[in-house]
């Protein structure tokens, strides 16, 4: 249906046009760079964020340049928590296309959180 727009209001776009080149971001774990993994939702969804945006500095690109985010999480009650970190880590009013997917596990059992991106390296 072109044109429709839904009514409920969303931290995300449900669609978007996106110009390239493209870079596309692997899933992200939330461990710091000294190997430390934050104990709590809110702390893991900061670091992989900062690990996000390491991997997009050293391509000229930031944050703000997600076109796509894919959210994978632990635990769905977890989610109050997660969305507001999230609303600390994206720039203010960047809404990237987004899926949120509840996990049954990830790669270490400490981790609670990973997020996987694309973003645009065009038209800056």
């Amino acid at each position: 249906m072109r044109g429709y727009v839904a009514a409920m209001a969303k931290p995300y776009s449900d669609a978007l046009v996106a110009p390239g080149p493209l870079l596309f971001l692997s899933g992200q774990f939330p461990v710091s760079s000294d190997g430390e993994v934050p104990g709590d939702v809110a702390g893991q969804t900061r670091q992989v964020f900062t690990n996000m945006e390491r991997l997009l500095a050293g391509h000229g690109a930031d944050l703000g340049d997600l076109v796509k985010i894919t959210y994978y999480l632990r635990h769905i009650t977890d989610l109050d928590e997660f969305r507001s970190a999230l609303s600390d880590c994206l720039p203010r009013g960047h809404r990237p296309a987004g899926t949120l997917v509840e996990v049954s596990g990830l790669v270490d059992p400490r981790y609670l959180v990973q997020v996987e991106g694309i973003a645009s390296l065009g038209e800056r």
